[in-house]
């Protein structure tokens, strides 16, 4: 829906697209990045912005929800709890709500109710796990995203938490979906509530209706509390699953371990000869393993724009429980015609154009004695602190600075991995005296001169302020060198050349230190109300800003020397920076999304980053893709269903398109010899493309502990002295031979 004339036009960075909708805690945008990634961004209404005890309990609430990554939750990547009004942005998910869907279409039946149940346990599983119960599960809530349902707004509700009425009498909850509990004290609504609203929830699915529907709210709370419920047009074995989520007693409904049972024991799976159902492709076994063909139920397609990963069903534990996060597709792919690669293997003489090329040609040679590795961002380290808990962890960003790669991330102290070995060389005790694991969060932002430098947030215990600082390290022990705090509210902490750019506690003013000693070199200030992020082009610094109340864009050069600006023509607000080529900055920009998951782009926008000039190349047709990077020369876009499409940005023309069964992949990188294109996705497949031709080399088999869906980062891949190493968001760093992307890590 359009914005109205009063409403901001950008909130934290992001540019603000449209008005989602509105509800009793706030309002929810849909936001674009500079990068282009959507995201949905909810703001507090000004009411409970002015509260302190909502304010400080919303802040705990987003560390919580921080944790939560799940195939079927919009995970949080963004928020500023201390802005005027403070705001979150999640995933943006398209799709109707569950609410729409059945007004338009009526009830769910078969496999699609089969999904919702499932998916919804799992949504329910993550967001237990984090320690947060939702409160408010109700089919506005849900939405219906092609490879899945999609639960949100876990977040408000639970801020709310000892507001249950607000000064108008308003409660906090939908009644025909509110438990018992919730109704009549709230001190005691634990993870059970949820699963009563699951009850409630999956009876509106099956029937379009609820099962306490009243003339009015409080009549309907007043059944939740004293009447049974109307399970009419419920058929049996559901309707006695149903019957025991909806118990009166919290301790007499079932947990949601064996609800996922019951639901996959009650709820039909599409027939064998379904034409949705695939045969899935398995990973080379291990010497020694047997393994018998298997079969899994896919989502069905639906009539849409865009393909999603398909999430389907695998039995995993030593008890068999159903789990629906980590599914048969991201672990192992499906089948694919034409021959495509096989894990871990090769396409094959009938894919390959290169096929000439030999492996010591293409692949390079890896050190003496050189082997695959495994390990995590948790793993134990030769010095330093100890790792924190996988528990309070969320998602690592990792970056190669010479021979060494260092991670850190939210919960996930800086670490150094020896990227030949795998072995972790030390672990930074960054977190002060009294914070929690679960209180920070860290950044690397580069390496240089044998110095790490980091970006370092602490949330203090009552959720009440936030301390940012820029930490320097030597990267040879991971002892501390200096530090300063900062504002990051209105500007990046960004390394350009030797010097780190840093916003000062004002918040306006930037001062650019060596990275050695924090010693100042120069200031320069930002522009009042306005956000500015800072590129590197070629060790000389460009501030790119975004005004908070129009939207509008600055853009200019700084002196690398004394911090003089030089004003530049101004971006358009659709353009996103890919890289440099020539001299020259280059900016995807793309067109109407019409709430695609993938964006659209549509032209090249190349700046003269002297002159400001410009020229402007239109691409043959629009390419889509959640990343679009300049990889050595070309313009690659790749979408979130793995198709990789690269296009000349000198002429717009498509050069070769390959699809690839990477779900979510990251940004590719090419080797040392621009040859090789390479990418991974969330569960740690790798793929191989050549340059030149688009070929699909091979793909390997997953790496992965477990997959973290739909947030950021991305899985990264770094080409280093022949192998790649890779780190996927679950924390998990592997390494590959791109000769022998079969090879196994030893163990132990």
């Amino acid at each position: 829906m359009p914005l109205h004339k009063d409403e901001p036009r950008s909130i934290g960075g992001y540019r603000i697209v449209d008005r989602l909708g509105a509800g009793g805690m706030g309002v929810v945008y849909r936001g674009r990045a500079r990068s282009g990634r959507e995201v949905a961004v909810k703001v507090v209404h000004a009411q409970y912005a002015e509260d302190a005890v909502f304010r400080a309990r919303f802040r705990q609430e987003i560390e919580a929800v921080r944790k939560v990554s799940g195939a079927f939750t919009a995970p949080v990547v963004d928020a500023d709890p201390q802005a005027a009004r403070p705001w979150m942005a999640t995933q943006y998910v398209p799709g109707r709500s569950l609410a729409q869907r059945i007004r338009d279409e009526g009830a769910l039946r078969g496999a699609e109710l089969r999904r919702l149940a499932l998916g919804l346990v799992e949504a329910l599983r993550d967001i237990h796990r984090a320690g947060v119960v939702h409160r408010d599960l109700k089919p506005a809530n849900v939405l219906m995203a092609e490879d899945g349902p999609r639960v949100i707004d876990f977040g408000i509700s639970r801020a709310a938490e000892n507001n249950t009425l607000t000064e108008t009498g308003q409660m906090i909850g939908t009644p025909p979906f509110m438990s018992p509990e919730q109704l009549t004290d709230a001190r005691t609504v634990g993870p059970a509530s949820d699963v009563f609203s699951l009850g409630a929830l999956l009876v509106f699915a099956t029937t379009g209706r609820g099962p306490f529907d009243a003339d009015s709210p409080y009549l309907t709370a007043y059944r939740v509390v004293h009447h049974e419920p109307v399970l009419d047009g419920v058929a049996q074995p559901l309707r006695a699953v149903v019957e025991r989520c909806l118990a009166k007693d919290a301790g007499d409904r079932p947990g949601l371990d064996e609800l996922a049972r019951e639901f996959g024991r009650v709820l039909p799976e599409p027939a064998p000869d379904d034409a949705h159902t695939v045969t899935l492709r398995l990973p080379p076994p291990v010497p020694g393993e047997s393994r018998a063909p298997t079969e899994a139920d896919a989502a069905p397609d639906r009539p849409v724009r865009r393909r999603h990963p398909r999430r389907l069903l695998v039995l995993t534990g030593a008890a068999g429980v159903l789990a629906v996060a980590l599914t048969l597709y991201l672990v192992l792919g499906p089948p694919r015609d034409g021959g495509t690669a096989g894990a871990g293997r090769p396409a094959g003489p009938s894919a390959s154009s290169t096929s000439s090329a030999s492996p010591t040609s293409r692949w390079g040679t890896l050190p003496a004695g050189w082997l695959p590795w495994q390990t995590t961002v948790y793993a134990p380290a030769v010095r330093g602190a100890k790792p924190t808990s996988r528990s309070t962890g969320g998602s690592p960003t990792c970056l190669l600075g010479g021979d060494a790669l260092y991670c850190a991330g939210d919960g996930i102290l800086p670490v150094r991995v020896d990227p030949l070995t795998g072995r972790t060389a030390w672990r930074a005790a960054s977190v002060p005296a009294g914070a929690k694991d679960d209180q920070y969060d860290a950044l690397i932002l580069g390496v240089r001169g044998g110095t790490v430098l980091v970006r370092q947030i602490i949330t203090t215990a009552t959720g009440e302020t936030d301390t940012a600082h820029l930490v320097a390290l030597d990267a040879a022990d991971g002892s501390r060198l200096w530090s300063r705090r900062m504002n990051a509210e209105n500007a990046d902490a960004t390394v350009v050349g030797d010097l780190v750019l840093t916003p000062d506690t004002d918040g306006r003013t930037v001062t650019a230190r060596t990275a050695r000693d924090g010693a100042g070199r120069w200031t320069t200030t930002v522009p009042s109300g306005d956000y500015c992020g800072f590129h590197d082009i070629g060790g000389r610094p460009y501030a790119d800003c975004t005004t908070y109340e129009t939207g509008g864009t600055r853009f200019f050069a700084l002196d690398p020397e004394d911090g003089t600006q030089r004003p530049l023509p101004s971006l358009p607000d659709d353009a996103s920076y890919v890289g440099a080529l020539d001299g020259s900055l280059v900016f995807a920009r793309w067109g109407d999304d019409e709430g695609a998951a993938d964006t659209p782009y549509t032209s090249v926008l190349f700046v003269d980053p002297d002159t400001g000039a410009r020229r402007t190349t239109k691409l043959a047709r629009e390419f889509r893709g959640t990343v679009a990077a300049l990889v050595d020369g070309t313009l690659a876009f790749v979408t979130s269903s793995g198709q990789v499409t690269a296009v000349s940005p000198v002429t717009g023309e498509q050069l070769w398109q390959t699809p690839t069964t990477l779900e979510q992949p990251g940004e590719p990188v090419a080797d040392e010899k621009g040859r090789t294109f390479y990418l991974a996705s969330a569960s740690g497949r790798v793929a191989a493309l050549d340059a030149r031709a688009g070929t699909l080399l091979w793909e390997s088999y997953p790496r992965a502990d477990h997959v973290v869906s739909g947030g950021l980062p991305l899985p990264t891949v770094f080409a280093h002295r022949g192998a790649l190493v890779v780190a996927t968001p679950d924390g998990t760093v592997f390494s590959v031979d791109p000769a022998h992307p079969e090879r196994r890590p030893a163990s132990g």
